[in-house]
């Protein structure tokens, strides 16, 4: 039977039992409640702090980084004719440009044809890239005198066969061989255009023909009908390749693209156009103290807003009375203990004219926030600009000009170090016999392979005909090598040249990996070429100590040993003499240091990481604690519904014994009755 509480004896059970354990529960709950509100709030303080410190990393970055001092600002009076742009190594100056002549591409347009669709032979279109020497039929006469290859161009060969020998099929091939053409309908017909990709006057494009339809080479007949060489120009030239032309402070130079980079040092020009005579466009290079100064700004702006959050988390507000969420937290005091410290201590290893950031015009405020003095920064960017690096960035200045800093790591300590080379890196090169010109290149001697840095290439062919001159017998070769596939897929190239009637190959990669082969030759390659197969002389690496211990060489790249102070460290060495080469001076500045730092700090592993593990823990251990306050709730309410269900029993069994008695008591005969009844 089911029985309400409270029923036999009018007790209300349910409120007595409810009152009772909510009277037990509410203490340890609101301790719960209490500590848990406490451990979110140091929780999300604690995200606020991370988020900060990530902030004032983000505004340090650029100033630890070795790039970011180099910049110079270029301007150019008249930018619609030559713009300008400059690179760290740029020097301040002011040069007049003029331009006479822009660079223009090579174009050759075939004759009319019926329709795209048209077939036009077969057989194969070896394109080669160099200087033409051509005077077309306008002004005349016509002649077609030399042809001399560009060295640093690959040769093109296309096979024309039944699948591709129509004259969209031939404009495909090119395309795809990466040489730009295309059909255009000109009313007469339709004409291939054909436009080498590359402007300046060794760029021009020669086209010779082996025509497999009527074995007829010349003819303009068939595919012979797109050759443009010496033996035969069936097509039109419509425009001759050429170079700009300008002057540096009246210095005539040519430049084979409308881009001249290689003409001063750290300076790029693009030509937009011709200048007026008589009118130089004025070139200025500045170092730019505007980026690096908005950079210094950022950087005190992002440790203000820093210093401005964690004093907000830290600190107390006497008015209020109330103290911030990670008040007296120790790893909040640590960190900002340890960035203070970097901000106030001098940067070691750095020989320069201030070590420190007062010296530059920056402060400490009595609110821990910087100030900063813009006329004594404007001082220091105006006279010593160049050595802001070393207060800043991590770097190695070293003292011999023909040792450059390239890299360190982490594990690099700051210090002097002594550099001694013992070995400077070289190439691999194969050097052929010695040989004698004029020679001819025929069907016996024109086809080889080699193997470069490891990588062989196809079959090579070179151009048959004489050569007067080892400089066109190098110029050919190497052309044929570096345009081969398989070497440009890995990037890989050679220099090829006669030195004393002796073929050099030459890799143009440095170090022990750099190798030049011969794999495979013609008939008559030995006798003419001076070439035989086998293996050339292999590059070494750079080798060589820093600090005195030995260091590891990769090309002309020397490294600091493992395990060593100058662990991490780079140099590069391409030349000068053998033994010791001064000595080189690594700093680590106070941007690389707070980048380093904060980023050890936000570590997953790291000790603000640890700590918010810790306050996550806690809260965990609260729901814990709940969930036995829980349990011990239920005991506790099923004991005292069970104490005072038997107390409603027992209520309910003296009821009844009352209402009996009660009932007895009023069955007894009233006194005096007895006497009334007699």
């Amino acid at each position: 039977m089911i029985r309400a509480a409270g029923v036999g004896s009018g007790l209300d059970i349910e409120g007595l039992v409810t009152q009772l354990v909510a009277a037990e529960r509410a203490p340890v709950e609101n301790r719960l409640a209490r500590q848990e509100v406490s451990l979110t709030q140091e929780l999300s303080a604690f995200g606020q702090f991370k988020g900060a410190l990530s902030a004032f990393q983000g505004s340090v970055k650029d100033l630890s980084e070795l790039a970011s001092f180099g910049s110079r600002t270029a301007f150019s009076s008249n930018p619609d004719a030559i713009d300008v742009s400059a690179d760290a190594s740029a020097i301040a100056s002011n040069y007049d440009l003029e331009v006479s002549q822009l660079a223009r591409a090579h174009s050759l347009a075939s004759g009319a044809y019926g329709s795209p669709a048209e077939e036009v032979g077969t057989g194969t279109l070896t394109l080669r890239f160099g200087s033409t020497d051509y005077q077309p039929p306008e002004p005349g006469p016509e002649s077609y005198n030399s042809f001399t290859p560009n060295p640093e161009r690959g040769a093109v060969s296309i096979t024309i066969d039944n699948t591709n020998n129509t004259l969209e099929g031939v404009r495909d091939a090119l395309n795809e061989a990466g040489v730009s053409a295309s059909i255009v309908n000109d009313g007469s017909g339709y004409r291939l255009l054909i436009n080498a990709e590359s402007t300046g006057v060794e760029n021009s494009i020669e086209i010779s023909v082996s025509d497999l339809g009527d074995g007829n080479d010349l003819d303009g007949a068939g595919l012979s009908a797109f050759a443009f060489s010496a033996g035969a120009t069936n097509l039109e030239q419509t425009v001759a390749a050429q170079d700009a032309l300008f002057t540096v402070n009246g210095l005539a130079i040519s430049s084979a693209t409308n881009t001249a980079s290689e003409v001063i040092e750290g300076l790029e020009f693009t030509f937009n156009g011709l200048t007026d005579e008589n009118s130089p466009v004025q070139i200025g290079i500045e170092r730019d103290t505007e980026s690096v100064k908005e950079l210094i700004d950022g950087f005190i702006t992002g440790f203000n807003s820093f210093v401005s959050t964690v004093n907000s988390l830290t600190g107390y507000n006497a008015a209020t009375g109330v103290g911030g969420p990670l008040q007296g937290d120790f790893s909040a005091r640590s960190a900002v203990g340890q960035i203070r410290q970097v901000l106030t201590n001098a940067v070691a290893g750095f020989d320069g004219p201030f070590t420190s950031l007062s010296e530059i015009g920056i402060t400490t405020q009595s609110d821990g926030s910087l100030a900063l003095d813009g006329e004594r920064m404007d001082e220091v960017l105006a006279s010593n600009f160049d050595d802001l690096v070393g207060l800043f960035a991590a770097v190695g200045f070293p003292s011999d000009a023909g040792v450059e800093y390239v890299a360190s790591s982490d594990a690099t300590a700051v210090g002097s170090y002594a550099v001694d080379i013992a070995r400077l890196a070289s190439r691999g090169q194969f050097t052929g016999t010695a040989i004698g010109f004029p020679l001819t290149i025929d069907a016996n001697n024109d086809s080889f392979s080699v193997l470069i840095d490891g990588i062989t290439s196809g079959d090579l062919a070179l151009t048959q005909g004489s050569y007067d001159s080892g400089e066109a017998l190098a110029a050919e070769i190497q052309s044929r090598i570096n345009g081969d596939s398989a070497l440009a897929a890995e990037s890989l190239s050679v220099s090829v040249s006669v030195v004393g009637n002796q073929l050099q190959i030459t890799s143009d990669r440095y170090g022990s990996a750099s190798r030049v082969d011969i794999t495979a030759l013609d008939t008559n390659s030995a006798a003419t070429l001076g070439l035989s197969i086998g293996a050339g002389i292999p590059g070494v690496d750079i080798g060589g100590t820093i600090g005195g211990v030995a260091a590891l060489g990769s090309g002309q790249i020397l490294r600091g040993g493992v395990g060593s102070p100058v662990e991490g460290l780079q140099l590069q060495v391409e030349s000068g003499d053998l033994g010791p080469r001064g000595t080189v001076a690594f700093s680590q500045g106070i941007g690389y240091q707070l980048f380093a730092l904060i980023d050890t700090m936000l570590d997953a592993d790291g000790a603000l990481d640890s700590r918010t593990d810790g306050l996550q823990g806690r809260v965990e251990d609260i729901e814990d604690q709940r969930e036995v306050l829980d349990r011990r709730m239920e005991a506790l309410e099923a004991r005292y519904r069970s104490q005072f269900t038997a107390l409603d029993t027992l209520l309910s069994q003296f009821q009844v014994t009352s209402d009996f008695l009660t009932q007895q008591l009023a069955a007894l005969p009233k006194a005096g009755s007895l006497n009334n009844s007699n």
